[in-house]
């Protein structure tokens, strides 16, 4: 009966989250498949990021390699990315041929039948090569579903000029504790820096990608093995308590409005003392073309508190291939290329290997040239291998993700109560006010969908 509900409950709730949303289709509808004069068009649904522009930029290649092929990009920021193409697949839209999907999206979709299977890649593709972890979170029932374009756990940058001047040094893995003193000492807002720089727009994959993962690190847990959401708890209370004061005294006005791109932005041009976030930016922080600080940065372990598996997150950026897509063969093939060690050379030859995409691949690891250019690698590879996805809090959890749970419901939780830290953060609510609340929509939400009574 339970699960009868949980489905119905579901039903309900995708059905209210697609109609909010089918404005937004209609408007910005895309056209797919073959075109006049026999070459195939694909509409590749794309996120606003970095990498992602230099994938776009580079793709003429393959272009100028399968004639027959043309592509068409929608690139969007990254809460309208994951809004379409839910609402495409959900519908069986149709709007496109490949999807910028994650980590938590990708077994979900799979098991819903939204997704083509990728395990016919060709031999020379070498699947055996992909890391391990960021090939499991693509996988459902040992099938591959989506490739990853990066992959990324998150970790700590700092500004090496400011902390040598304040006599500051940073061990490999550092505590949240250490994190609050020295955002202190290097906080300097009348010369245009600010101590720290974190998420702060709402989002289940925005803020609450980062939140969870501090909650996490401060004992807590999003459920009991019950599913009784567990947010008015005192290692919630304590996290978000730490998190607001400390953006409070020495994060940058307007964190509320900031997300990953946002903020990589401000630590690029020299506003961040420190910034803790996905490891992907350390190539784009470190390659002189974008970063103004390229030359002043220093990588650490993501800060811990208590519990330290859950304090970095584990995530791949991935292209996948709908079921609804009307040219699978041509969406194989440019996802094939766009995920390939070719590829990952091809962006090393024209930008450099601190720019070649990160967290996907066993080779690129192994490769001197990448070393050499990259001095954050091993940081990051090793926190991609020791980011464990089914011990999440250091209390038992029914569910799977460090920083989300692998339950179809959580994209909407994760967004409601995102919106209520936002607006503790820009002090429109105060701390107690944001946990209650987000616990009253989150047990609302799980009594809806059938998982608790």
């Amino acid at each position: 009966m339970r699960l009868f509900r949980r489905a119905r409950g579901y039903a309900r709730g995708l059905v209210a989250f697609l109609v909010g949303l089918l404005l937004v289709q209609l408007v910005n509808a895309c056209s797919a498949g073959p075109q006049a004069g026999g070459r195939t068009r694909l509409t590749i649904a794309t996120v606003n990021n970095g990498d992602m522009v230099i994938m776009q930029n580079l793709s003429s290649r393959f272009e100028a390699d399968n004639p027959d092929i043309e592509l068409n990009w929608v690139v969007l920021e990254e809460n309208i990315l994951r809004q379409r193409t839910t609402t495409d697949v959900a519908s069986q839209g149709g709007q496109f041929d490949v999807l910028t999907i994650g980590s938590y999206e990708t077994p979900i979709w799979a098991r819903r039948g939204w997704l083509r299977s990728l395990d016919g890649l060709p031999a020379e593709y070498d699947v055996d090569d992909l890391l391990d972890p960021i090939r499991t979170g693509l996988s459902y029932e040992d099938t591959l579903y989506a490739v990853p374009f990066y992959g990324e756990s998150s970790m700590l940058y700092y500004r090496t000029d400011l902390f040598e001047k304040a006599g500051i040094t940073v061990p490999e893995n550092p505590t949240y504790e250490q994190v609050g003193e020295w955002a202190k000492q290097v906080n300097d807002p009348a010369n245009g820096v600010y101590g720290i720089c974190l998420r702060g727009k709402p989002g289940w994959g925005e803020n609450m990608g980062f939140i969870s993962t501090l909650v996490n690190t401060f004992g807590g847990r999003w459920f009991d093995m019950d599913w009784n959401p567990t947010i008015n708890t005192p290692a919630w209370q304590n996290a978000i308590s730490f998190y607001v004061d400390l953006m409070n005294q020495y994060g940058p006005p307007g964190a509320s409005s900031n997300g990953f791109n946002e903020n990589l932005a401000l630590f690029s041009t020299g506003k961040c003392g420190m910034w803790v976030d996905a490891t992907v930016a350390a190539g784009l922080l470190s390659n002189p073309d974008e970063s103004q600080v390229a030359d002043r940065i220093g990588f650490a372990r993501a800060p811990v508190e208590s519990y330290d598996n859950g304090s970095n997150w584990l995530w791949a950026w991935s292209l996948a291939i709908p079921s609804t897509s009307q040219s699978p063969e041509a969406a194989e093939r440019f996802v094939a290329w766009a995920t390939s060690k070719e590829y990952i050379q091809l962006v090393a030859e024209e930008h450099g290997w601190v720019a070649a995409p990160p967290g996907t691949r066993k080779s690129t690891y192994a490769n001197p040239e990448y070393q050499a250019a990259a001095p954050f690698a091993e940081i990051v590879l090793n926190s991609i291998q020791s980011a464990d996805i089914t011990n999440p809090s250091s209390e038992p959890t029914p569910y799977k993700g460090i920083q989300y749970v692998d339950i179809p419901e959580f994209q909407a939780i994760g967004t409601q109560v995102g919106q209520r830290m936002a607006a503790a953060l820009a002090d429109n609510l105060s701390v107690d006010q944001a946990i209650e609340k987000s616990q009253t929509v989150a047990e609302r939400f799980m009594r809806h969908t059938g998982y608790i009574e």
